[in-house]
């Protein structure tokens, strides 16, 4: 006899979904252990923090907007300690729900470490050892922070939201979409920002003519792209870091941001000692159903590194709890994934890229670039992308990539469509809705290349 029918080490979107899941659903006793903050990276140090600065940043911007239509106003100083602590007593409210969620499911919560000692069981840090039928590891990641002298003076997106002030000056780190997304923060907020980067362009993997786009954009808004370079060291001068890169550039900062991805939390668990495989970035290794070699273990979310945003964990976790104790087998489904990086213009992307998807085979490409109608009239010069790679024999839609404002809302819907297989014909037999940004997506009629 088991003490608990599923044990969840981590208290992140996936663990908290299968947790309740399975306790509200399926019946099963569950708990759950979570040695930080219940809610994890996406609602305590990710996603909902940083859009929340998201929506901080683009005030400047909407305000001289709001005096070329007319209105009189003016940016005052932006106070940020009064939005951290607005900002800390979000996270606390979240937080509280997600207990609240938890608790009325009937899950038990432990605030400690948790680590496997056998394949049914987990050893607490107070000593308490609990037996479990299954056991789900949702430990999520971690910073990953490239090992060079001075690094410790640098901060990573986890510490970035307890910054005590305002940087004036920022260096951020890394060239992927959380440093993309903090350079446009920082920028918006007021702070002189310098994004340094080895590779020639941001955001490897995306498409490539999306994320040119998306660079000249944010060199528009005075973020100095400093590409081709690494950080040789870090010294501290006093308050201020100075930060050598390997091209001989000295860049002088208050804060130094390092945003070069992040690497699966599976260190100390116990998880090599049992027979659980790991990939050599420390990822578990699951099948479609999230199970480990080891039958009575299992993984979802980024420890497993296969898609690492929240709402695959939640399906993930969502698919292990309908397995184990709903009697549906269900496999979460990693293609097809929509996505957005909050940069300023967002960029809404779902399916193939154009360079993917020629690779495979002859494709036609749809691309619309225009001045939208509100950043125009306020005369500014930003300009919106909007494309779309369609397979030239099945005439299937295979991507989408939006850089524009607000386009993690319109590439959400435009995944529906994609999803279900429409074809360019599909979307040129949808009426515009006129006039919108979104509109491009149903009125591009002739391909700008075929290949």
């Amino acid at each position: 006899m088991f003490d608990v029918d599923l044990f969840v080490i981590g208290g992140g979107s996936g663990g908290v979904r299968a947790a309740r899941i399975a306790s509200a659903e399926g019946g099963a006793r569950v708990a759950l252990a979570e040695q930080s903050r219940v809610g994890g990276t996406c609602v305590i140090r990710g996603c909902v923090p940083k859009k929340i600065m998201v929506f901080a940043s683009a005030y400047p911007e909407a305000i001289a907007d709001a005096r070329a239509y007319g209105w009189e106003a003016a940016a005052g100083r932006f106070d940020w300690p009064a939005f951290r602590a607005r900002l800390g007593a979000e996270l606390d409210r979240l937080e509280g729900a997600y207990r609240g969620t938890l608790g009325r499911a009937g899950v038990t919560v432990h605030d400690q470490r948790a680590t496997l000692i056998d394949p049914h069981a987990v050893a607490l840090a107070d000593g308490w050892r609990i037996s479990a039928r299954h056991i789900l590891i949702a430990t999520g990641g971690r910073p990953f922070v490239p090992e060079v002298p001075g690094a410790a003076l640098a901060i990573t997106s986890d510490e970035v939201f307890d910054l005590p002030a305002l940087p004036a000056r920022i260096v951020i780190v890394g060239s992927g979409y959380i440093a993309c997304e903090f350079a446009c923060i920082f920028a918006g907020l007021g702070s002189e920002v310098t994004q340094v980067f080895r590779a020639p362009h941001i955001l490897r993997g995306f498409d490539a003519e999306a994320r040119a786009h998306l660079q000249g954009a944010m060199a528009a808004q005075r973020i100095a792209l400093h590409a081709g370079a690494e950080v040789a060291r870090i010294e501290a001068d006093g308050a201020t870091r100075i930060v050598h890169l390997t091209d001989g550039t000295r860049l002088a900062a208050d804060a130094v941001l390092y945003a070069t991805g992040r690497r699966p939390n599976t260190a100390g668990l116990g998880l090599e000692a049992l027979g659980v495989g790991l990939a050599p970035s420390g990822a578990v290794e699951v099948d479609a159903y999230s199970q480990t070699a080891v039958p009575s273990i299992f993984a979802v979310g980024d420890v497993t590194d296969r898609v690492n945003l929240t709402p695959v964990a939640i399906r993930e976790g969502q698919a292990l709890a309908e397995t184990l104790f709903l009697g549906r087998p269900t496999r979460a489904e990693h293609d097809l994934v929509p996505s957005a990086v909050f940069t300023r213009p967002e960029l809404g992307t779902v399916g193939m890229s154009e360079e993917a998807a020629r690779a495979r085979g002859p494709i036609e490409v749809y691309v619309a670039t225009f001045r939208p109608m509100r950043s125009l009239f306020a005369g500014r010069e930003d300009r919106a992308l909007f494309k779309l790679v369609v397979d030239a024999a099945s005439r299937r839609v295979l991507g989408c990539h939006i850089v524009a404002p607000e386009a993690g809302e319109m590439i959400q819907l435009a995944a529906v469509a994609i999803r279900m297989g429409a074809t360019k014909e599909d979307f040129d037999r949808t009426v515009a809705v006129h006039p919108t940004m979104a509109e491009e997506l149903v009125t591009m009629k002739t391909p700008v290349r075929r290949g």
